[in-house]
Formats: C-alpha cells, structure tokens, sequence
C-alpha cells in the first residue's frame, strides 16, 4: 500500500504532507509539521502551492 501513498513536499517547511487517496486539485490540507495550509495546484506531478488567504469582502 505504501507504493500508492502519494505525497507533496511542504513550500513552508519542507515537510511531507500525505495526499488523500482521492485528492482533488483545489483541495486545502493541512501540513503536520507547521500548520501551513497548502492548496493542491497539479496531481501529475503532485504540486502545492501556499493557500492564499481568504479576504472577508465586507460590500457596501
């Protein structure tokens, strides 16, 4: 099962970051190692990016 275990490299910390076995690009996880959210940006190869941070859009 081990040869199937996808994973991404943290851009933060270098981390290992384990991929759900039905990962989607888009998806958000979590980094163990620093608490980085990491948005999925490509799954061949296996990509991450920094999420970006969501601004809260007050209107007017």
């Amino acid at each position: 099962m081990a040869e199937s275990e996808r994973r991404a490299v943290c851009v933060v910390c270098e981390g290992n970051v384990a991929l759900p076995e039905n990962v989607l690009v888009g998806e958000i996880l979590l980094c163990g190692d620093c608490g980085t959210e990491l948005e999925v940006v490509s799954l061949d190869p296996v990509a991450v990016e920094e999420a970006p941070q969501v601004q809260e859009d007050w209107g007017e």
